[in-house]
């Protein structure tokens, strides 16, 4: 009976390992990789609702944030994360136990300033700030300052508080999506997202109230009127098109695929 219970423990030891089906080890070297696996995204985005749920056999892991995602793929729970290119840079930066796939065939996408449907009053004025900022060389500087530099290098390109006289002006933001939008230590909001929003309000010589909220929210927060406008690394699409109005882009993306290190 002690022969047949060992026998019967190693049959289900090798089984494990090989005969009864274990998984194999995940290979991920090209788009074409990602059918049928795990794959994690942050909830609305366009990882989310463009591109993972459009991948064969795909199962969608949504998650509030994308470093949460990042997490669950280095502790082996999914097999890749799709997210915008320059907050998987800042991810990959933090966790080098990760990595950006680097054959990916996704096309380019704009982001640009969210409004509520038919205030063309402010969106017009948006439209003037980046019309102006990338004639005169702010642009360039807040890409040099936030996409160009690493984090701990970037203070002198995060002004002070915006505060002006004509009231206040309200932009909603979900600080989870660096660099464009991310917070410090001591809860600040900053980015380059948050500097543009601080030369909207400036022209307008309002007070800038920043909401941090989840990014499938933002539109809501918009269409409710409890916030003004919305600058999040936010794409343009045709169905974001049909909720909300768009100002022109300022600055042009691609999706990434990370994987963990040894894949």
């Amino acid at each position: 009976m002690r022969k047949l219970s060992l026998l019967l423990a190693v049959l289900m030891l090798v089984c494990s390992f090989a005969a009864c089906g274990a998984t194999e080890e995940v290979k991920i070297e090209s788009t074409a990789d990602l059918v049928g696996k795990k794959i994690g995204v942050q909830l609305g985005t366009t990882g989310d609702i463009v591109i993972a749920s459009e991948i064969e056999g795909a199962e969608v892991m949504r998650y509030s944030k994308a470093i949460d995602a990042a997490l669950a793929l280095a502790d082996g729970k999914i097999d890749a994360v799709i997210v915008d290119l320059e907050p998987a840079k800042n991810i990959v930066a933090a966790m080098p136990e990760l990595k950006i796939l680097e054959n990916t065939d996704y096309a380019p996408e704009d982001y640009a300033i969210a409004v509520k449907k038919g205030n063309t009053e402010l969106l017009g004025v948006i439209d003037v700030v980046l019309t102006e900022i990338k004639a005169d060389g702010t642009y360039d500087n807040l890409v040099k300052g936030f996409i160009e530099t690493a984090e701990d290098e970037r203070a002198p390109y995060i002004t002070g508080e915006q505060v002006g006289t004509e009231g206040t002006i309200v932009m909603a933001t979900n600080a989870e999506f660096p660099p464009f939008e991310y917070t410090l230590d001591d809860g600040t909001v900053v980015g380059l997202d948050i500097e543009i929003a601080k030369l909207i309000a400036k022209k307008l010589n309002k007070t800038l109230v920043i909401k941090n909220i989840a990014f499938d929210s933002l539109l809501l927060e918009l269409d409710s009127g409890a916030a003004d406008f919305v600058i999040a690394g936010m794409t343009v699409d045709a169905e974001r098109l049909q909720q909300v109005d768009f100002s022109q882009s300022y600055y042009t993306s691609e999706q990434a695929v990370i994987v963990r290190a040894d894949n």
